[in-house]
């Protein structure tokens, strides 16, 4: 009865009447096969209704900021990636239509073979969340009010019309059922579902989603239950946007900044402890659960255009909002410590509370606070949970795989697909593959210049010598990196044994803020010898602290300004040792990142080091690069040394001139 009731679905929602008659003629034949001695035959035919009947669902974000999207097929993850990658806009807030195109042909499929859409959130209880709002701040948002409700009035009140004209466009003649479930829910679902974790605690956390800004969920089997919500404007995520926003960082991509600055904050100076004083005393009141209450007076996100009450945060900390690209002072390094402090502690103790209500052993974690990877090692080191798995792709992109999975599991209620002491990210390479063939268009295009090196290995020695010498190489092989971390497919590598490296990368390379710390990627075999807590992190999302006897200096170099305590020689790999030594650690694991590992291996072997560099692919203000020609433009733009793609190495001084159409001025992020 199943196998006829999702035969019957199938039909249905295809429409393609034209399979009625040659499935009755192919289960006649299955039945006719069964009795005859020709029986092996039948397994074979049934195999075809299998495929048939699958399950495909896609997942969307969309219209907020990374938009993306995800294609699951029977529980199991095709593909995923960001709008952004293919369109070269930032945080493409767009519809995520050559994601989309991109999903459905890794799969070999058409938009009318999907199962269903599922959308990451709900439009109609967001926009419940803005009357309620507006409403209750009147006179107060008039501006922004104005300013948001033609777009939703024209078209996200409509959302389910305005997506399925989108998926016209993209050659949809069906109406595959669309699912929309809640923001948080979606979060919850891509942390669980692709977890190595049976059953397992689930804490998101960002800033909002419809009404929730923060969940506990327990997860189990194909279920999840949201056991607590913290809802709107009351935000754990929103509070740390808004010192992003003091601190003259842009919000949505910015808290990155504010984190990597807050180490260069003095943790036993009184201005810091009077600014951690302040924020418990007049803006955030931390309850013993973890929840929190904001002081609404000093924060206009709810109604305004922007996110604090400015002229009420420069009288509490005593100097003006920080201008964007304005010099750095020890009171904006102080108050980036203290508000980073604060998170934590609001983390830890929502961690807490979940281990508390779900008793469970077992931690996981999605939204953008979830990609604060200091607070994740406080969690880890505070030995609350036994595990914890964090999704790589935590922010609203994550939402789209999250989306998929709620529609696949719960709307279908089909059974999880588990992988016991292992998650089902396939590392993160969910994106688009390149090859030869589109390396050749490139050089063909460009006139660019490059040498073939089938060997490997030998390559891998070539490249291991031009780090060693102190290059620079823009490394970029295989599937795409699903999320913002690079992993070792679209990375800029580097020795990091040098103290220079750090600020020349930021400056010559990466177009930003000198200050902004860089990853280690470490053979995992080898982390041991280097970090203090050296289990695995392949994707970059817990911070570790260096060995005792690496350390060549104390942060008593912290009386010096920022930019002098760069040049420290804090260590024996200073390039990814921040000022506290701690360390956003990569774990390079030789099954999950072959290549990579080659090389570093290969490093390892030259200079006794097993550590390398790992920055993103980019540019400041560009997405990490997509085709071998965003590759080799954002070689030409910078001062890399050389760029690998697959066995192809680029040396940048055989390259011609780019012509001055394609230099780009980049944009301050």
């Amino acid at each position: 009865m199943e196998f006829l009731h999702e035969l019957f679905y199938f039909l249905r929602t295809r429409k393609k009447f034209w399979l009625l008659p040659l499935i009755i003629v192919l289960l006649l034949l299955a039945s006719l096969v069964a009795l005859t001695s020709a029986s092996a035959l039948a397994p074979f035919i049934y195999a075809i209704f299998l495929t048939a009947l699958r399950k495909i669902i896609l997942g969307i974000s969309a219209f907020y900021h990374d938009s993306a999207a995800a294609l699951i097929i029977d529980g199991r993850i095709v593909a995923a990636a960001q709008e952004e990658r293919f369109t070269r806009i930032k945080q493409d807030a767009a519809f995520p239509a050559q994601a989309i195109k991109y999903v459905l042909s890794e799969a070999g499929i058409s938009f009318d073979e999907l199962t269903a859409v599922a959308f990451y959130d709900k439009p109609l209880l967001k926009f419940e969340r803005l009357l309620e709002t507006y409403h209750a701040f009147v006179p107060r948002g008039w501006r922004s009010f104005i300013t948001a409700m033609p777009v939703w009035m024209k078209e996200k009140v409509f959302m389910k019309k305005m997506l399925r004209h989108q998926f016209r466009t993209l050659g949809a003649t069906v109406k595959v059922p669309l699912y929309f479930p809640e923001h948080h829910l979606s979060h919850a679902a891509s942390a669980f579902y692709p977890s190595p974790f049976e059953s397992a605690a689930i804490l998101t956390v960002d800033g909002v989603g419809e009404w929730a800004t923060t969940t506990i969920c327990y997860g189990a089997g194909n279920d999840i239950k949201i056991l607590r919500e913290l809802r709107f404007p009351h935000s754990p995520g929103l509070l740390y946007a808004a010192f992003t926003y003091f601190l003259g960082f842009k919000v949505n991509s910015g808290e990155y900044k504010l984190m990597g600055l807050s180490p260069y904050g003095l943790a036993d100076a009184p201005q810091t402890i009077a600014f951690r004083e302040k924020i418990l005393a007049t803006l955030v009141d931390i309850r013993n659960d973890g929840s929190i209450l904001l002081n609404m007076d000093y924060f206009e996100f709810a109604t305004g255009l922007k996110m604090t009450a400015t002229p009420l945060w420069e009288a509490l900390f005593g100097f003006p909002r920080r201008e964007p690209e304005s010099a750095i002072t020890q009171a904006h390094m102080n108050l980036a410590l203290a508000i980073q402090q604060v998170t934590e502690e609001i983390v830890v103790t929502l961690a807490r509370t979940a281990k508390a209500i779900t008793g469970s052993n077992h931690l996981a974690m999605a939204g953008g606070v979830a990609l604060n990877c200091v607070a994740n090692h406080k969690i880890k080191a505070a030995g609350i949970f036994e595990d914890i798995w964090i999704q790589p792709a935590a922010g609203d992109a994550g939402g789209a795989l999250g989306a998929a999975y709620v529609a696949y599991h719960i709307g279908m209620e089909q059974a999880r697909v588990f992988f016991p002491g292992d998650d089902g990210m396939q590392g993160a390479f969910l994106g688009p593959a390149y090859g030869d063939a589109d390396i050749r268009k490139l050089l063909a295009r460009y006139a660019a210049v490059a040498v073939h090196q089938p060997d490997f290995v030998a390559l891998t020695q070539e490249v291991s010598a031009h780090l060693a010498g102190g290059k620079v190489v823009g490394w970029y092989h295989d599937r795409m990196e699903f999320g913002p971390r690079a992993l070792g497919n679209r990375s800029i590598l580097a020795d990091p044994r040098q103290a220079a490296m750090q600020q020349q990368l930021n400056t010559k390379i990466k177009f930003r803020e000198s200050f902004r710390p860089f990853a280690p990627a470490v053979l995992a075999e080898d982390a041991h010898h280097y970090f203090n807590d050296a289990t695995a992190s392949p994707y970059m999302l817990f911070t570790t602290t260096l060995k005792d006897a690496l350390r060549t200096n104390t942060p008593a170099d912290a009386l010096a300004s920022i930019y002098e305590r760069l040049h420290l020689q804090r260590s024996a790999i200073p390039a990814v040792t921040h000022l506290d030594h701690s360390a956003r650690i990569q774990t390079v694991h030789r099954t999950l990142h072959p290549k990579l590992w080659q090389l570093i291996n290969c490093f390892k072997e030259l200079t006794g080091c097993s550590v390398l560099i790992n920055t993103s692919f980019n540019i400041r203000g560009e997405p990490v690069v997509n085709t071998p020609e965003d590759a080799w433009l954002a070689f030409m733009r910078t001062e890399m040394d050389y760029l690998v793609m697959g066995n192809y190495i680029f040396d940048r001084r055989q390259q011609p001139a780019l012509p001055p159409e394609l230099f780009k001025s980049f944009e301050r992020d």
